[in-house]
């Protein structure tokens, strides 16, 4: 069974930054993404990076965050820039079919 581990969840101020990381074994080869889930909302999918390296973004983060891969640390990171209240939530990542326990992001404006 494929573990995932996430971290790098916080609290800041709008217009501030955090930056997120996801352990996960095999995602060079399965890809992996990171989704959201905001209080009392669906789960929205934020951004990936597939396993041939091409990234892509949701439209609400394009511009703000920027998903990147540590291959020899097995991580994938998601820096999240000029932060919103809107992007408050749970973070997960998600690979090869597995999911992380997922880190809090809290953003007060």
């Amino acid at each position: 069974q494929v573990q995932l581990a996430e971290s790098g969840g916080g609290s800041v101020q709008s217009g501030g930054f955090l930056s997120l990381s996801c352990t996960a074994p095999r995602f060079t080869s399965c890809g992996l993404a990171w989704f959201r889930q905001a209080a009392g909302k669906q789960r929205e999918w934020v951004s990936s990076t597939s396993s041939a390296g091409t990234t892509d973004y949701a439209d609400y983060v394009k511009g703000r965050f920027i998903i990147s891969v540590d291959k020899p640390r097995n991580t994938v990171n998601l820096q999240m820039n000029s932060l919103k209240p809107e992007d408050t939530a749970m973070y997960k990542c998600v690979s090869c079919g597995y999911w992380g326990q997922g880190t809090q992001v809290t953003v007060s404006s």
